[in-house]
C-alpha cells in the first residue's frame, strides 16, 4: 500500500485570508478554514480541527491522497458511497450507516463525488465525503461532525467545500517519469505498512480486516477506518 503523504515537496501552508479566515494548502489541495481551526499531519493523513478545546470533539476534517489504482475512479467512488457501511463500534455493537446521498458535482471547475452518511465512521456523527482523481492520484476529504451540532457547523462546512481546489504542481517530484518511486529522496519511507496507516486502533471485524489484506483498495475504503479511529481517539482525549 503506497499512500502519498501530502507534504511531498511541499509544506503545510496556513496563511491569513481575512481577519476571520485562513487557508489550508498542501501539495494536492487547498480550502478556506473556519476561524481558529488548524491542520496537522498525523501519520499519512492531514487532520484539521478547531483550536478551541470546547469544540474539538464536535467536528474534524481528514485529508488523504494515494497513487491511483484500478479501483480509483469517480464512478467507483460514487458506487461505494451509495452503499451503507456496516462495522462494529469500539463497544462491540454492530452499526449500519445511513447514506443520505451520493452524487457527482463540480467544484471550481473540477469533478468530485459528494456524499453524506450518518454514522459511517463513528456512531452519532455525520460524515460528508468529497472524493476525486487528479492525474495519477486519488484524493479524499472528509468532514465529520456530531449530529447534534450539524446545524451549527453547516455554514462553515459549506464555505470549506465551496473553496476546495485540487491540483498537481508542476516540476520537482511531480515531474518524475511514470513508475518513479515518489518517496525517493524524502524522509518518508518507500512503503508505508498497514500498521502505520491504521495506528493502534481497536481491532477491526474479520470481514473488514480481510478487505484490508486484499490490497489494492480504493482510497475511500482505505481511509474509512482511519477517520473513525481519529474521531474516537479525540473524544477519548478531550
Amino acid at each position: 500500500m503506497k499512500l502519498i503523504i501530502s507534504t511531498l515537496a511541499a509544506s503545510l501552508l496556513v496563511v491569513s485570508g481575512t481577519a476571520h479566515s485562513a487557508k489550508f494548502a498542501n501539495q494536492f489541495s487547498e480550502f478556506e478554514l473556519p476561524p481558529r481551526w488548524q491542520c496537522n499531519l498525523e501519520g499519512a493523513e492531514w487532520v484539521c480541527q478547531s483550536s478551541d478545546d470546547a469544540k474539538k470533539r464536535d467536528a474534524i476534517i481528514v485529508l488523504a491522497a494515494k497513487l491511483k489504482g484500478d479501483q480509483d475512479s469517480l464512478d467507483q467512488y460514487e458506487n461505494y458511497l451509495k452503499t451503507p457501511k456496516v462495522y462494529q463500534s469500539v463497544q462491540g455493537k454492530s452499526v449500519k450507516s445511513e447514506p443520505k446521498y451520493a452524487k457527482s458535482i463540480q467544484l471550481n471547475n473540477h469533478p468530485w463525488v459528494d456524499s453524506l452518511h450518518l454514522e459511517s465512521e463513528i456512531p452519532g456523527f455525520y460524515t460528508r465525503y468529497l472524493a476525486t482523481v487528479k492525474q495519477d492520484i486519488g484524493i479524499l476529504v472528509t468532514y465529520s461532525v456530531n449530529k447534534d451540532k450539524w446545524s451549527q457547523y453547516l455554514a462553515d462546512f459549506e464555505s470549506m467545500v465551496n473553496t476546495l481546489r485540487v491540483f498537481r504542481k508542476a516540476g520537482g517530484i511531480n515531474a518524475a517519469p511514470a513508475g518513479t518511486n515518489l518517496f525517493a529522496n524524502t524522509n518518508i519511507p518507500a512503503k508505508i505498512e498497514e500498521s502505520t496507516v491504521f495506528p493502534a486502533q481497536p481491532p477491526a471485524p474479520a470481514a473488514k480486516q480481510k478487505q484490508s489484506d486484499d490490497l489494492p483498495l480504493p482510497l475511500i475504503a482505505i481511509i474509512v477506518a482511519v477517520v473513525g479511529y481519529l474521531i474516537w481517539r479525540r473524544r477519548q482525549q478531550s
